[in-house]
C-alpha cells in the first residue's frame, strides 16, 4: 500500500495496514467512501477459528448510521455488535451484554441496569468524580510530567467504574490491563498475531473479569451494600434479577465501554487542547458557558468508538439503498462525524460548534450508550480541574496510538505542566 491519497477502489477496511496509516490519510479515505453513490463492500477478515465470512457494507454517511440506528427491528445486534465475523451467541453475549442483544431480551436487561442506576446512585458516583479529579490533579501537579494516559486520563475513569461495581483498589490493575486486551484490536503490545492464541487470550481477558465480578455478586446477595453490584443483584423487574452469568456480561461492558471509551476521549482532548491553543483560550474566557459544548465537539472529533454492526433481518431499504437479509452493515461512527452534509468544516475542532448532532454515543434508538451522561460528566469534570488548577498543562509529543479498527484508542500521551 502506498502513501498519500487512497482512490476508494483501493481502499481496504478490513486491512490492518489501513488502520496504521496516518490519520490524515484515513479521514480522506473516508471522505471519499461518503462520495460513493453506494455503501462500499467489504472482504471479511480471515481466521483460522472460524469460517470467513461473506463481507460486509460500510455506512459511512451520518444518515445512513442514524436511519440503520433507529430501526433495530431492521438492522439487529443480536447477531454480534463489536464482531466483523459471526461468533457463537454465547460468546456475542459474553463480550457485548447488551450491546449483542435485541429485544425483548435488551429491554429487559437495559430495564434492570437503568433502574440500578437510582438518582441517589448517580449523584453519588458524579460527586466522587469531582474528589477523584482533585486528587489526580494534586499528584500530577507534584510530579510535573509523565504519561498523560496513565496519570490522568486512564485513572478518572477507571475508578469511577470499580468504585461504582465495589472492586476495591487491589483489583483495579486486573481490570485495567484486561481491558486493554479485550479492546486490543490489532495492536502487538496487547494480543498476539496468531489466531488461537489470540483467541484463547481475549477468552482469558474476559474469563478473568467475569469471575472477579460474579465472586463479588455472589457475596453482595448475602452482604448487601451500597455498591452497583449489590443493586443489580437485588434488583426484580417483573419478577426477573440479573443471573450470575448477565452481571459478569454486563461488567465486562461496563469495565470496557465506561472505562476505555473516556479514558480516551479525555487523552484526545488533552491534544487537541495542545494543537489548537486558541480553543483553549475560547474555554478558559468563559468555562461554565463554554464546558458542555467542549465535550460535545472533543466525543465528535475524536469519536472514541469508530464502528457497530447491524446486520439486515429481512430484505430491506436504507435511504434508497437495497440490502438483503443476512448483509452486515459496520456503522462507522468515526466517518459519519465527519459528514460534510451535516458539519459545517468538520476537520475543524470548534468547541463552539452548535448545533453538533454527533453519533459519538452511538446513533438513536435502543442501543444509545447507557453510559452517556456519567461519560460528560467525567471529560468536563477533568477539563475543568485542569485548566483551572494547570491551565498550561499540554502534550509534548504525538500519542502512540492503538492499532485498532474500533477504537481511537491513544496508548500513552506525553505530557508537562
Amino acid at each position: 500500500m502506498t502513501t498519500g491519497t487512497l482512490e476508494p477502489s483501493e481502499i481496504d477496511l478490513t486491512d490492518w495496514a489501513f488502520w496504521a496509516r496516518p490519520l490524515s490519510e484515513r479521514h480522506e479515505a473516508f471522505r471519499a467512501l461518503r462520495q460513493l453513490p453506494r455503501p462500499a463492500f467489504f472482504r471479511e477478515p480471515e481466521q483460522t477459528i472460524m469460517p470467513t465470512g461473506p463481507g460486509y457494507y460500510a455506512l459511512v454517511r451520518h444518515a445512513d448510521i442514524v436511519e440503520a440506528s433507529r430501526r433495530p427491528q431492521d438492522f439487529c445486534s443480536g447477531k454480534g455488535a463489536i464482531n466483523i465475523t459471526d461468533m457463537p451467541p454465547d460468546l456475542n453475549e459474553y463480550f457485548g451484554s447488551m450491546i449483542n442483544m435485541d429485544d425483548p431480551r435488551h429491554a429487559k436487561i437495559r430495564r434492570i441496569v437503568s433502574r440500578a442506576f437510582s438518582p441517589r446512585m448517580i449523584q453519588r458516583f458524579e460527586d466522587q468524580v469531582q474528589a477523584v479529579a482533585d486528587q489526580i490533579i494534586e499528584e500530577i501537579v507534584a510530579k510535573g510530567s509523565g504519561d498523560f494516559v496513565a496519570d490522568v486520563a486512564a485513572r478518572l475513569p477507571l475508578k469511577i467504574i470499580c468504585d461504582m461495581m465495589g472492586i476495591p483498589e487491589s483489583d483495579y490493575k486486573t481490570v485495567f490491563d484486561n481491558s486493554n486486551i479485550i479492546l486490543g484490536g490489532g495492536d502487538a503490545e496487547f494480543l498476539p498475531e496468531n489466531d488461537e492464541e489470540y483467541a484463547l487470550k481475549l477468552l482469558q481477558a474476559g474469563q478473568t473479569l467475569k469471575d472477579l465480578v460474579e465472586e463479588l455478586g455472589r457475596h453482595r446477595r448475602e452482604n448487601p451494600s451500597d455498591d452497583l453490584v449489590s443493586a443489580l443483584v437485588s434488583a426484580n423487574i417483573d419478577g426477573e434479577s440479573l443471573t450470575d452469568q448477565e452481571l459478569g456480561s454486563f461488567f465486562i461492558l461496563l469495565a470496557v465501554a465506561g472505562n476505555e471509551t473516556t479514558r480516551n476521549a479525555i487523552a484526545h482532548g488533552l491534544k487537541l487542547f495542545t494543537v489548537h491553543p486558541d480553543q483553549r483560550e475560547l474555554l478558559l474566557a468563559d468555562f461554565e458557558t463554554r464546558l458542555p459544548g467542549a465535550v460535545e465537539e472533543i466525543v465528535r472529533y475524536a469519536s472514541p468508538v469508530i464502528w457497530m454492526r447491524r446486520t439486515a433481518t429481512r430484505d430491506t431499504e436504507l435511504n434508497g439503498q437495497e440490502f438483503k437479509a443476512g448483509d452486515k452493515l459496520l456503522l462507522y461512527y468515526w466517518s459519519g462525524n465527519r459528514d460534510e452534509s451535516v458539519f459545517t468544516d468538520p476537520e475543524v475542532f470548534d468547541i463552539t460548534r452548535d448545533p453538533n448532532p454527533h453519533i459519538g454515543f452511538g446513533g438513536p434508538g435502543p442501543h444509545f450508550c447507557l453510559g452517556a451522561h456519567l461519560a460528560r460528566r467525567e471529560i468536563g469534570v477533568m477539563f475543568r480541574e485542569l485548566f483551572r488548577h494547570v491551565p498550561g498543562i499540554r502534550s509534548t509529543a504525538p500519542p502512540d496510538r492503538l492499532l485498532s479498527s474500533f477504537i481511537n484508542g491513544i496508548k500513552r500521551l506525553p505530557y508537562e505542566l
